[in-house]
């Protein structure tokens, strides 16, 4: 049986990770999809826009921006990719799931709140919808979910990112980002605190948790570091088969410091991989 691909995209916002999943998937595409539909508020119209134009007509045949989330649901799009951060996954998940849709979430640190995680998966299970969840900004997730097979013992991550990464956070009342001239660990703590702390930063440690030893397990550090440029993300795992460590490098996003380019990837990758003849 051949697997069917996507033809009819939908898009929750229209910021750096939405740009770099739709630049790169127009890359590899064939032929234009039958349609993509950008969910994004009123104020945010005009750059949805110039976002599908810089795309132009090899990305779609059709294309639609919508504020409503029942007008972009009555695109029928086959599958949605959520770039807008946790309120979208709170706000839209359920309802795209009941629709029947594939809902790809970046936002995976929305998660940690054990009631929107069990509404969306009962969603899924219901309608025949998929909730998916990319790697994001880290990699390694594959050792990571098939050593959970074997038993996991611990996984520790350490998130290190430069002061201005950290400012609008609860790390602001901690530490003096702007004269900081040494590495300071501001938090420690559960994977489920991290990502309900620092939402916009701790993606990543919800994403190890999910598919590993879980969110009150996991342990986390999260530290910013006048020494480093980039986002820094490193975690160690002990397992029944076998004990390996993962770090990953960074670059930041050019329009958000907060959020790291490898993860508007991450979504590219999975949005190739449902047009693609061959997925990795």
């Amino acid at each position: 049986m051949t697997a069917k691909k996507m033809t009819r995209l939908g898009v929750i916002g229209a910021g750096g990770i939405a740009e770099l999943a739709l630049t790169s998937l127009v890359k590899a595409l064939d032929a234009p999809l039958d349609q993509v539909a950008i969910l994004v508020p009123e104020r945010s119209t005009k750059r949805a826009e110039a976002l599908l134009e810089r795309c132009g007509p090899a990305l779609t045949r059709s294309a639609a921006i919508h504020s409503d989330i029942a007008a972009l649901l009555a695109d029928r799009p086959d599958t949605v990719a959520e770039c807008a951060g946790h309120i979208a996954v709170r706000d839209h998940g359920a309802a795209i799931l009941e629709a029947g849709c594939h809902l790809i979430v970046i936002s995976i640190g929305a998660l940690a709140d054990d009631g929107l995680r069990t509404k969306l998966e009962a969603a899924a299970k219901s309608s025949g919808g998929r909730l998916v969840l990319p790697a994001g900004a880290v990699g390694g997730i594959d050792a990571l979910a098939a050593a959970k097979f074997s038993g996991l013992e611990e996984v520790i991550y350490t998130g290190r990112k430069p002061p201005k990464a950290w400012k609008g956070t609860p790390a602001e009342k901690l530490l003096t980002l702007d004269t900081l001239t040494d590495a300071a660990i501001f938090f420690e703590g559960s994977a489920r605190e991290a990502a309900q702390t620092y939402p916009f930063n701790a993606n990543v440690a919800a994403t190890l948790a999910i598919a590993g030893i879980g969110l009150d397990a996991t342990k986390v550090r999260l530290v910013a570091d006048p020494g480093v440029t980039r986002n820094v993300h490193e975690f160690s795992v002990r397992s029944g088969c076998g004990d390996f460590e993962v770090k990953l490098e960074g670059r930041p996003s050019a329009s958000n410091p907060k959020t790291s380019q490898l993860a508007g990837y991450s979504m590219a990758r999975e949005l190739i991989n449902r047009v693609s003849a061959v997925a990795i």
